[in-house]
């Protein structure tokens, strides 16, 4: 059986079979469902293809049993070309909102093809700004010229940019057959987007690093309990309504600190200033939150992370808190899960399938409710053993949910379904 993969980034594997640099490449969790696949006893032959600019023309390597092909561009006719010297049986397409999904469906032309659904896009178009005052929502032509030459952060142009991406992802789901997701929220997407295809529920594989000791321990915290939020950087994960919920928790906690794994509101000092909160809306209202809620100390950025120094944060943290207005199976949430973090999640999306209130963390209503936040925050810091029971509930849940082993058998499976539906085994 030969399986070619699109995904949506190159891996550090491919670019380094390639001759590319492979330093500071993301997509841990695809290396780890990489090498689940790749060992598995009725492994496939697997090649895994990608879009790299870097590129002239197309580009291989392999390693580890696996080919790897870069193509400059993600045409139909570039992917046609590959499909053809490949001869694959199936094509399983990571992902549905990037251009290049929708074109090698057009190239796979009769070829079995399965679409992985990761996000939902059209969810987090929705509501990608909530939350945030109307003042910050909208640029001028200044701004947007500015933003030609040196990119910024204005939430209308991001507004468009997921817009299109939404209606990529729905172009590729309406031309779908095979749809692989993992819960029963992007199983209604399907259902709404492509009401005819078949859908195979599958679990995912997150980044090999969060899997072994040693796992979190609750710490004598006292007054300075450490929440750890995975994202601040633009309002869909709501970093805007945790601020708004610091100061009914610093009332309990007066040390209390929110960290935030990224990167801070920029700063190139007094004359940029002026121009770079212009160009920032979401940052600039966030500091001003920050000011106005008397929250100075209690707001820390930790820079970019990497995969160790993630898992670090989280096992440096007392609580989790994930407060996004839509998610699928966040990754991060899985990521604290499996090393027994107590976590506090939003009602979104598919959080519900991922993590049982009151059993393995605590979900809360609405992700803009700041005072459900706060409280449900606070019940879980208040608990005797610190949230430990909850943590460790949900390090049994994730180490099912996210067994590799399983999720590449069940993996491998759904690809003979489908060529068995398909006359091809």
């Amino acid at each position: 059986m030969k399986v070619l993969w699109l995904v949506s980034i190159t891996i550090p594997a491919a670019a380094a079979a390639c001759g590319l640099d492979a330093r500071e490449i993301g997509g841990g969790w695809l290396t780890g469902a990489l090498e689940a696949v790749r060992t598995a006893p009725d492994a496939p032959e697997l090649t895994v293809c990608s879009v790299d600019a870097r590129v002239q023309g197309l580009t291989t390597g392999s390693a580890g049993g696996v080919t790897f092909a870069l193509l400059p561009d993600g045409s139909a006719e570039g992917f046609a070309a590959l499909l053809n010297a490949l001869h694959p049986d199936l094509v399983h397409i990571w992902g549905t909102e990037y251009a290049a999904a929708r074109a090698m469906q057009q190239a796979a032309g009769a070829l079995p093809v399965l679409v992985g659904i990761q996000g939902v896009m059209t969810d987090c178009a929705r509501h990608l700004n909530d939350g945030v005052p109307q003042t910050c929502l909208h640029s001028c032509a200044i701004q947007r010229a500015i933003d030609r030459v040196v990119p910024g952060g204005l939430l209308d142009l991001s507004q468009d940019r997921f817009d299109t991406l939404a209606a990529s992802e729905r172009a590729v789901l309406q031309n779908a057959r095979f749809v692989t997701g993992r819960t029963s929220f992007d199983r209604r997407a399907v259902a709404g987007l492509a009401p005819d295809a078949l859908y195979y529920p599958c679990n995912e594989t997150l980044r090999p690093e969060f899997y072994e000791p040693p796992i979190w321990r609750p710490r004598t915290f006292g007054q300075a309990p450490v929440l750890l939020l995975s994202q601040g950087n633009y309002p869909l994960k709501n970093l805007h309504t945790v601020l708004q919920a610091l100061p009914a928790l610093l009332e309990r906690w007066p040390g209390l600190v929110l960290r935030v794994a990224g990167w801070p509101p920029l700063d190139k000092g007094p004359l940029l200033r002026p121009v770079i909160r212009w160009m920032f809306p979401y940052q600039t209202w966030c500091a001003r939150l920050v000011r106005q809620l008397g929250l100075e100390g209690h707001v820390e950025y930790t820079g970019p992370l990497n995969a160790a120094a993630m898992r670090q944060a989280y096992l440096e943290a007392d609580l989790f808190v994930l407060p996004s207005y839509s998610e699928n199976s966040p990754n991060s949430l899985g990521e604290a899960m499996l090393l027994g973090l107590p976590c506090v999640a939003s009602r979104a999306g598919g959080i519900p399938d991922m993590m049982r209130d009151g059993a393995e963390g605590r979900i809360y209503g609405e992700p803009g409710d700041a005072a459900a936040l706060a409280d449900t925050a606070a019940a879980v810091l208040s608990l005797p053993d610190q949230g430990a029971a909850l943590g460790a509930a949900a390090r049994t849940r994730a180490l099912a949910t996210h067994d590799a082993t399983k999720n590449a058998a069940d993996l491998i499976g759904i690809y003979r379904r489908i060529l068995s539906k398909e006359g091809g085994i």
